[in-house]
């Protein structure tokens, strides 16, 4: 056993819990709207806000993303534990920018564009999930490149006398 997996072993043993999938897609749908409402919004400066939020999202909040932080997930580096910063974000959500700026591309072309742009923000979506599935810690490619994984917030309580 290696020490990175000696870490990751210790970090199962306290109480670290992969995210659930339905927690992750609730998570990243309302990231996406936050996106969207960008687009809408601020039609021109919105695509290039909305592209930094994707790209460096997981980052903010100590490993959340608005969306994480409202559902209580987080996203860790898997050799130590510690919150992703924003170079893993970048890493970890590439994937999904590549599909972004594409849909940007296309969707200036009437009709068929945006039919095309949604299939291909469709298709790496599908490829994303299915990988997730498919994956023990619920990792997705981006997860594997960047070597984070998305876990559940370890709820506090305090105590006040």
């Amino acid at each position: 056993m290696n020490i990175s997996e000696n870490q990751a072993a210790e970090s199962q043993s306290v109480g670290i819990t992969k995210a659930a999938i339905l927690n992750r897609v609730i998570a990243k749908s309302i990231d996406f709207l936050i996106i969207a409402a960008l687009l809408e919004i601020i039609p021109r400066a919105g695509y290039f806000i909305g592209l930094a939020y994707l790209l460096i999202g997981d980052g903010l909040f100590e490993g959340r993303s608005l969306g994480k932080r409202l559902i209580g997930t987080r996203v860790i580096l898997c050799e130590t534990g510690k919150a992703c910063s924003f170079r893993e974000s970048i890493i970890r959500n590439f994937i999904f920018a590549i599909g972004y700026i594409i849909f940007g591309i296309l969707r200036v072309i009437p009709l068929i564009g945006s039919f095309f742009s949604i299939i291909i923000m469709v298709i790496i979506l599908s490829l994303e999930s299915l990988i997730m599935l498919g994956n023990e810690k619920g990792m997705r490619l981006g997860d594997e490149i960047a070597r984070t994984q998305v876990v559940e917030e370890a709820l506090t309580v305090e105590v006040t006398n």
